[in-house]
């Protein structure tokens, strides 16, 4: 039996959503390897962001009887579009990089309304940063600018992320997106069809898997199963899914088996091969796994299998093979350098744990099996599976797309990683919690971390406890203080609009932000707009968060987004605009010493918060040596220089020299570089034990002298090993 799995439009350009990669790692492992996987998303940006189709897009506005001042804008420099783009996307694909300095002289790429974002500070930015991350982010503002134009005369549908987006948000009835599937189609609609059935016909696959991790791929994915079923009969189609696991848990449509076969829920691993058993007549259609199909014009839901769900650790390692992975285009959307790790480079997906270790938060869908099934990996499969990838990708940029990576696993994936000498880069999505010390984050960015992305939500330490979010502000702060002196950038998820919250809590909110960013300790952030979901204590519980249900009515299809009331809140939805316009500023550095009023054109409450609050928090963030006797010593720094020029010899660390007593400098020279990963690694108390056994002074006088101190700071971590 031959499968292909699609990931239809749109998730990313510049890297594989990693879907299919796990179902095809995972497929490898059993009878049923016969497995193909296709990114139709980046095949069709690819098919439009061409001379030739945008030639046919430019005489198709042409004839348009009425023309927006912006397709008229564009229309007037199509050669220029014409003439630039497959150079354009060749760069931005990594090739002739030579082009960046011709793209930075403002005359090369025709320019719209796009442009009009170039500021001065966004100018002075890219100046400190280099030609090359310039011309792309100058690059991109020209996709931009086409992207606009396609939407405003071709097809309204498109968005270089999401397709047809407005028609499955918060869909509970399938009425509306069947009369959008079955309307005429427009230019990206017919290149789209084209690319599926070039593929259909060179793979021959007997089934057909689609991906709708978002609402922007739901139109797209119907649109290609129900080609698939008229054109390909014999096809099987099944779907599942982000999208599908939330949102289609109590579908009836039968009009929706029109355009699939089968709809899995949650982890696709046991649903598809049990499905595969009984397509191949190994296993009865009553023992599937999570499964609806469409019996006797009925909607049935069968979950009689009673084997369990496939281990992490026996998932196998995702396969990207057959992926484009070097046609995959780079942009930079924001010249922050956290918030350009979503858009810019080709990240490995891989995940260290399934589920969520926490599964407490109370706005997060936890009551779901993808997320309240915690299951990990040990790190050596882990790391076994990152060198299987780097092997098949030549790509050693990881991105681990957990729902919060645990800091024990991390831990120890990070000492696997320092003990393979693997040069790895990776970036993850962690609980901003206690456990994330100095130095662990500085063990973690030895391992090549970069970056963390974390939940400080509602900044509000009676929200955050309503949350069950397991923090406070203080503690967030330490946090992220230890990942910025790591050397690793940080971006925090920020929620506005939870149950109760009042006007004076949403400025406190801003200002912690505010001076987080004044702090330099953040470095990146999104505002969320506070959302009840279905499967979320919020919404399975309202009237103990003080809210009340008030829609939608159940339909035939789609049921999480519900619609709630806030008796005792403010209204959330004027703050939205001076949020937004505040933080975009922080990431540039801008306004940090504005006071929170002057972001909103309407009168505020003045914060409660001091100024220095969260330097207080931080510049008391100290932990004693003292208190880690049991703790384990990892060297990873760089090994100091010696001076043994003189009769007191000394040791230069940070760039400063540190007198040392002659028989001390013997023995820490001696014993500094088995502090490593490779080595079985000893505690603090036993380190100090064998110091005064060697070197017969007092153990704790080590403690205290300024060059023990240096070493600290210079990557000599004391780290909790075990449980």
């Amino acid at each position: 039996m031959k499968s292909l799995f699609i990931t239809p439009p749109l998730t990313q350009i510049n890297t594989p959503y990693p879907a299919t990669a796990y179902i095809k790692g995972f497929l490898n492992t059993t009878p049923y390897s016969d497995c193909s996987q296709l990114d139709l998303g980046l095949e069709l940006i690819l098919g439009i962001f061409n001379k030739d189709f945008l030639v046919k897009l430019f005489d198709e506005a042409e004839l348009l009887s009425s023309k927006s001042v912006k397709t008229i804008q564009i229309l007037k420099q199509r050669k220029q579009y014409e003439n630039t783009i497959n150079s354009v996307i060749q760069f931005l694909q990594g090739n002739n990089l030579t082009l960046a300095h011709k793209i930075v002289n403002g005359i090369y790429l025709p320019q719209a309304s796009r442009f009009e974002a170039l500021t001065e500070e966004t100018e002075w930015l890219f100046g400190s940063m280099g030609t090359n991350d310039k011309a792309k982010y100058l690059c991109t503002l020209y996709l931009e600018d086409i992207g606009d134009f396609i939407i405003e005369a071709i097809s309204p549908y498109f968005g270089f992320s999401r397709y047809a987006e407005d028609i499955a948000r918060s869909a509970t009835e399938f009425a509306p997106i069947k009369a959008s599937l079955e309307a005429p189609e427009n230019s990206i609609d017919t290149l789209l069809l084209k690319i599926l059935h070039q593929h259909i016909e060179t793979q021959k696959p007997d089934i057909v898997g689609l991906t709708v991790p978002f609402p922007g791929n739901v139109y797209a994915a119907l649109k290609c199963g129900g080609y698939i079923k008229k054109h390909f009969p014999n096809i099987k189609v099944m779907m599942g899914g982000g999208y599908v696991n939330t949102e289609l848990r109590e579908i009836s449509s039968t009009d929706v088996f029109d355009y699939v076969d089968f709809i899995t829920l949650d982890d696709g691993e046991k649903p598809i091969l049990n499905l595969f058993e009984y397509l191949d007549n190994k296993r009865d259609k009553q023992l599937l796994k999570r499964t609806f199909v469409l019996e006797n014009d009925k909607v049935e839901y069968i979950n009689n299998c009673t084997e369990p769900d496939i281990a992490h650790s026996a998932s196998g390692t995702p396969d990207y093979s057959g992926l484009l992975l070097d046609k995959y285009i780079s942009v930079i959307e924001m010249a922050n350098p956290m918030h350009r790790l979503w858009s810019d480079g080709r990240w490995n997906k891989i995940t260290v744990a399934h589920g969520c270790y926490w599964k407490k938060c109370s706005f997060c869908d936890i009551s779901l099996d993808y997320i309240g099934r915690y299951n990990p990996a040990s790190a050596s499969e882990l790391v076994d599976r990152i060198e299987q990838i780097v092997n098949q990708t030549q790509s050693t940029g990881f991105h681990f797309v957990d729902e919060a990576a645990p800091p024990t696993a991390l831990r120890d994936l990070a000492l696997e990683i320092l003990k393979r000498n693997l040069d790895i880069s990776w970036w993850t999505n962690i609980r901003f919690e206690k456990t994330f010390t100095a130095d662990l984050c500085k063990l973690l960015a030895a391992s090549g971390c970069i970056g963390v992305t974390g939940g400080l939500e509602v900044a509000s330490d009676r929200l955050l406890a309503m949350m069950e979010k397991g923090v406070s502000v203080e503690q967030v702060a330490n946090v992220v203080a230890n990942f910025t002196d790591a050397g690793i950038m940080t971006h925090a998820y920020l929620m506005y609009g939870f149950p109760t919250q009042t006007a004076q809590e949403t400025i406190d909110s801003l200002e912690v932000v505010r001076q987080l960013f004044e702090n330099n300790i953040l470095q990146s952030g999104f505002w969320h707009r506070f959302s009840m979901t279905a499967h979320s204590s919020v919404g399975l519980n309202p009237e103990k968060y003080k809210v009340k249900l008030v829609g939608p009515a159940k339909g035939d299809f789609a049921y999480n987004d519900l619609i709630h009331k806030d008796p005792s809140g403010c209204n959330h939805d004027l703050f939205a605009e001076g949020l937004r316009k505040s933080l975009y500023n922080f990431m540039h550095g801008n306004c940090l010493d504005w006071p929170t009023k002057n972001w909103f054109d309407f009168k505020t409450p003045p914060t409660t918060h001091p100024k220095n609050m969260i330097q207080k928090f931080i510049t008391s963030n100290n932990e004693s040596d003292l208190e880690k006797m049991n703790h384990k010593l990892i060297f990873t720094g760089v090994f100091p220089f010696i001076d043994y020029s003189n009769k007191n010899p000394k040791i230069l660390i940070e760039g400063k020299s540190y007198k040392i007593d002659p028989i001390s400098v013997v023995w820490i020279e001696k014993q500094l570089p088995q502090l490593n990963p490779e080595n079985e690694l000893i505690s603090l108390e036993q380190f100090l034990l064998n110091y005064k056994t060697d070197t017969g002074f007092a153990k704790e006088l080590i403690l205290y002298a300024d060059w023990w101190n240096a070493l600290r700071r210079n990557n000599l971590l004391l780290i909790r090993v075990g449980k």
